[in-house]
C-alpha cells in the first residue's frame, strides 16, 4: 500500500512541474468584436477594407451622427460568403450586446457595392414611425448612389431621425443622387458612332441603294419566333402570379402588426418582409411590362411572405425564377455552383442545361431585329435581375433594386 501511495504522490509532483502548453484561442465571433471596438469609437470599421475607404467618408458619417441626437453605432465590414444569411440579424445582435438604445446600421461591401441592414431601438415607452415607413415615404431613396459607404448611411441616419422625433427630412445631397439617366429611347454615343460609320459607308453610288434597304430593315417586324420569347400570355401569367403574391404577403404583414404584442425576432420578421416588398412595389412600379421586373417582383415578394412567417428565406432557381425555390445547389459554369429547383436539378443530372427564363432583345445595326436568349447571358452591368441572378447569386436583389430602380436590359 506504501508503495502505491508513493507511485501516486510521484505522478502527481510530476504533472505539477510539466510545463504548460499555450493555449490558441479562437478569434471573438463578428458582433463580439464589432460591439468591443464600439466601445471606443461608434464608427467601426473592418481592417480588411478600411485602407480602401475615404476619410472623408468616416467623417460625413461622424457628422451626421452627432447631428442626429441619438446615438448611433455604425459598422462598415466586407460580405463574405457566410455573412448573406446573418446580414439582417446582426443590427439585433449587435443591440444586446450593446444594451443601448439607438440606431445600429451595418454596411457590407462587395465588388465596389454597398448594402447592408439597420434597426432603430428606442428607449422603453418611447413610441414613433417605424423606419421602414419613413424610408418607404423618401422619395429620394432609390436615387442614392451604393459606390460608396456614407451616402447610403447618411440617408439611413436622417431617416431615422425623422421616424424618431418627426423632424423633416431634409433633401439628399447631389452629389449622393445617381446622375439623370437618359430616356431609353436616346441613342447612347455608341449607337450614334457605330451610326455615323455606317452612313460613311452610303456614301458613294451605293447611298441610294442602301437607303431603301434601311428603309426597309426599318419597317420589318421582328419574327414570330422572336415574339415567341415573351408572348402576351406568359407575361400576363407572370404579372398576375406577382401582384397576388404582393398582396398576399401584404396581407400577412398586416396580419402580424394587428397582434397585441411583437417580439423583437417578430419585429425583425416584419422589418425584413417589409424591405422585400417594398423592392417588389417598386419593380411593379417603375417598370410594369418588362418581363426581368415583373419576374424580380414575383421573387421579392414570395420571398416577403417567407420572411414574414419566420421561415429561412429560400433563393429562387437560378434557372427560372419564376419555378420553385431553388433547394439544392448545383454545379454550373466553371465550378460555380448556384441554387436550383428538383426539375432543373434533375435536367442537369441528364447532362442537359434547363431551358430556363427566356428573354428577347435587340440585335442588328439598328436594334430592329430581335433574338431568344437565357436571361442570364445579358450583360449583369445593365440590370440588377441578371447581376444577382434575381437573389440566386447574392441575396441583395432587395437593396440593388432600391438603389437602381431604373436599370434596364
Amino acid at each position: 500500500m506504501s508503495v502505491l501511495l508513493r507511485r501516486l504522490a510521484t505522478l502527481l509532483a510530476a504533472l505539477v512541474v510539466l510545463p504548460v502548453l499555450p493555449v490558441h484561442a479562437a478569434p471573438p465571433p463578428l458582433p463580439d468584436r464589432i460591439a468591443a471596438a464600439w466601445r471606443t469609437d461608434r464608427v467601426y470599421v473592418d481592417a480588411r477594407i478600411a485602407p480602401a475607404i475615404p476619410l472623408s467618408e468616416l467623417a460625413r458619417i461622424r457628422a451626421e451622427s452627432t447631428r442626429a441626437g441619438f446615438a448611433v453605432y455604425v459598422a462598415l465590414i466586407p460580405r463574405t460568403p457566410g455573412l448573406s444569411e446573418k446580414l439582417h440579424d446582426l443590427p439585433t445582435l449587435l443591440q444586446a450586446r450593446v444594451g443601448q438604445p439607438g440606431l445600429y446600421v451595418v454596411a457590407t461591401v462587395s465588388d465596389n457595392h454597398w448594402s447592408g441592414a439597420d434597426g432603430l431601438f428606442r428607449p422603453g415607452g418611447l413610441k414613433g414611425r417605424s423606419l421602414t415607413s419613413v424610408r418607404s415615404d423618401d422619395k429620394q431613396r432609390l436615387q442614392i448612389v451604393d459606390d460608396r459607404p456614407a451616402p447610403g448611411i447618411v440617408r439611413t441616419i436622417q431617416q431615422a431621425a425623422t421616424a424618431y422625433d418627426g423632424r423633416p427630412l431634409p433633401a439628399a445631397l447631389a452629389s449622393d443622387l445617381e446622375p439623370p439617366r437618359r430616356s431609353r429611347d436616346t441613342p447612347s454615343i455608341t449607337d450614334l458612332e457605330d451610326r455615323s460609320v455606317f452612313i460613311g459607308v452610303c456614301v458613294g453610288g451605293l447611298a441610294g441603294f442602301l437607303l431603301v434597304l434601311v428603309l426597309t430593315l426599318t419597317r420589318r417586324r421582328p419574327s414570330n419566333r422572336a415574339k415567341a420569347a415573351e408572348p402576351t400570355a406568359y407575361r400576363k401569367e407572370i404579372r398576375r402570379q406577382a401582384d397576388q403574391a404582393i398582396k398576399q404577403a401584404a396581407r400577412a404583414v398586416q396580419q402580424l402588426e394587428k397582434r397585441p404584442k411583437l417580439s423583437v425576432t417578430q419585429l425583425d420578421h416584419r422589418d425584413e418582409a417589409n424591405r422585400r416588398l417594398d423592392a417588389a412595389r417598386a419593380l411593379r412600379a417603375d417598370q410594369p411590362d418588362d418581363l426581368l421586373a415583373v419576374t424580380g417582383a414575383l421573387v421579392l415578394a414570395r420571398q416577403a411572405q417567407q420572411a414574414v412567417a419566420g421561415r429561412p428565406v429560400q433563393p429562387p432557381c437560378f434557372f427560372d425564377p419564376t419555378h420553385r425555390s431553388g433547394t439544392t445547389r448545383v454545379a454550373w459554369d466553371d465550378d460555380v455552383e448556384v441554387p436550383a429547383c428538383r426539375t432543373c436539378e434533375q435536367k442537369l443530372r441528364k447532362g442537359k442545361t434547363p431551358y430556363g427564363l427566356r428573354v428577347s432583345r435587340s440585335t442588328g445595326l439598328l436594334g430592329r431585329s430581335r433574338e431568344v436568349v437565357p436571361y442570364w447571358t445579358l450583360d449583369p452591368e445593365d440590370n440588377p435581375m441578371v447581376a444577382s441572378g434575381f437573389g440566386a447569386l447574392t441575396d441583395d436583389l432587395a437593396d440593388r433594386v432600391r438603389k437602381r430602380p431604373e436599370d434596364a436590359r
